[in-house]
């Protein structure tokens, strides 16, 4: 469907005046009013260093993006922040004006400004104060009321410490300080904030055109989100007494979400697989998520089971990116959470989807423990076996789509995925990719028996052979030898600081700082029969490993 805009330069004045037509919103998605004093200042300054020079061209403060919703109001998509300081700008001339001598200018600007926030009786030509031109309906704000209150009496409370308040007074500081230091410019410096201080409208079709147009040109702070739009659409839907509560959970939800470094944003992403995976769409295209939410009226928002459903995949992240301990056994399950921690190390996000999907599918069952584990370990041998003969992204994404509606419809998960021989996985060891090292690192060290809890978040890969190795060190081919230090038989997992200090140090020196170490395969590297460490050890070591990995796979799968 082709979409339209239209594009009208404008003054302030000529722009705050189409409020009389359609009203001025602040919708609910849109983020509070946060302009700070010192943005406040740098307007005004350079307001006044405009006047004073004597421009005879505009001063452009940028453009404001729009569109008509179904209620016959301006909603603005890009603006808000700019608008609704203008609207305080005025308000603050307005009461300045009524303060000063009567004058012709005086009159003038008065006549100019309170069409441009007030509706005018067409009868009497009267500003009607107590109806005002813009309205925010921001949520999580307490504050929508106050912005209003300053429009229609020109006063803030006295305990006040919001920054339409703040921002308002400040305002009225600064008019007052102009006015005294520069009343010959005074009428000429509003005057150019009404007439001659210009933006440019954009005004979209509908609001999926104006949240593209503000994409694109937003370069001032963060776009809305896609969580936004859903958060006033739920919010819209709800009754008075639940809009609280909601808003609450709303809260809740999204700090914990930047705690645990995931997003609100995020966990509707999670849940749009769960959702699909419950439709059995196996579509490869993943489709927008405004658009996928958006389908049959936002239907998929007003589940009642919606903000619980986001809660249980924000608790599971709280598991995996931040090691809490919750309620579930499984939280303290050492050979679960060894498992996340290895697929954490996977190269891209899918093998997170069929994760979530099982957890929320399962997470009551008597048995979910034993089967999560058991799902868990198929899950990381059949995306690990393929990435080391196929270490591209794509590869998987249908065999995870089909998994997923697996879970969800099978009596037996089906983990359909391309078979890897053993003779491949063996070839792929011998020369991995760099991102899956860490991943067998990982696997190696859990599966040692003394190893009882999860790996240090920051440990780096430690070469056991040096790889800035002393050329008298060696008879052999340099090629050879650099070729052997980055096989997965030189690398063990070792603790950040301890690896700085064991640096480039032999064997037997590097030894006295493996002893150490919290992880049991790096420690039992200080006590090792082995009296050094050479080219030979390396190409034992890259057999045993190769071999462990190969039963460990045949037992978990």
């Amino acid at each position: 469907m082709a979409t339209t805009s239209e594009v009208n330069k404008s003054s302030v004045r000529e722009l705050l005046l189409t409020g009389t037509k359609e009203k001025i919103l602040i919708p609910e998605y849109q983020r509070p009013y946060a302009w700070t004093e010192d943005q406040v200042i740098t307007l005004f300054d350079d307001l006044v260093e405009y006047t004073n020079n004597q421009n005879e061209s505009s001063y452009f403060l940028g453009c404001i993006v729009s569109f008509t919703n179904e209620n016959k109001e301006q909603e603005i998509i890009d603006g808000q922040q700019r608008i609704t300081t203008l609207f305080l700008l005025l308000r603050a001339i307005h009461k300045k004006l009524l303060k000063m001598s009567d004058s012709k200018e005086r009159d003038n600007f008065i006549r100019q400004i309170e069409p441009a926030i007030w509706i005018i009786n067409e009868l009497t030509g009267e500003a009607d104060y107590s109806t005002v031109l813009i309205e925010s309906k921001v949520l999580e704000s307490g504050y929508n009321q106050i912005l209003e209150n300053i429009l229609k009496t020109g006063e803030t409370r006295k305990d006040y410490s919001d920054r339409y308040s703040i921002n308002y007074n400040l305002i009225m500081k600064l008019l007052d300080d102009y006015a005294s230091n520069e009343p010959l410019n005074f009428y000429r410096f509003i005057h150019n904030i009404l007439n001659k201080t210009i933006v440019f409208p954009i005004k979209a079709d509908t609001q999926e055109t104006a949240l593209t147009i503000f994409s694109t040109l937003n370069d001032r702070g963060l776009p809305l989100s896609d969580a936004d739009i859903f958060k006033a659409k739920i919010y819209n839907k709800l009754d008075e007494k639940s809009k609280k509560t909601f808003i609450d959970k709303w809260k809740s939800i999204s700090l914990r979400a930047e705690m645990a470094n995931e997003s609100i944003q995020k966990l509707f992403y999670y849940y749009m697989f769960y959702l699909r995976a419950t439709e059995n769409d196996k579509t490869t295209t993943t489709p927008g998520l405004r658009k996928y939410y958006s389908s049959n009226s936002f239907e998929k928002l007003f589940d009642d089971n919606l903000m619980n459903n986001l809660d249980n995949i924000l608790e599971f992240w709280e598991v995996v990116n931040c090691r809490e301990d919750k309620n579930d056994s499984w939280t303290r399950n050492i050979k679960i959470l060894s498992v996340l921690d290895m697929l954490t190390s996977y190269p891209n996000e899918f093998w997170k989807y069929p994760v979530i999907i099982y957890y929320l599918k399962n997470k009551n069952n008597n048995d979910f423990e034993r089967n999560f584990l058991s799902f868990l370990r198929k899950l990381f041998v059949n995306l690990f076996r393929i990435y080391t003969v196929f270490p591209t992204i794509n590869v998987v994404k249908a065999s995870i789509l089909n998994l997923n509606s697996s879970i969800i419809h099978d009596d037996y998960v089906k983990f359909d995925f391309k078979k890897i021989t053993d003779d491949e996985l063996k070839a792929g060891l011998k020369i991995l990719h760099r991102n899956a090292i860490r991943m067998v690192l990982k696997l190696l060290a859990y599966n040692n028996k003394n190893q009882d809890e999860l790996l240090p978040n920051n440990w780096e890969i430690e070469h056991i052979l040096p790889v800035k190795w002393q050329p008298n060190y060696f008879n052999s081919n340099e090629d050879e030898v650099n070729e052997l230090i980055e096989t997965i038989g030189n690398k063990i997992p070792f603790e950040k600081k301890l690896n700085i200090v064991a640096s480039n140090g032999y064997f037997s020196k590097k030894q006295e700082h493996y002893k150490k170490s919290k992880i049991a395969i790096t420690k039992e590297m200080s006590n090792t029969t082995i009296k050094d460490w050479k080219l030979e050890e390396i190409k034992k070591n890259n057999s045993k490993i190769i071999d462990e990995i190969i039963n460990t796979f045949k037992l978990w799968n």
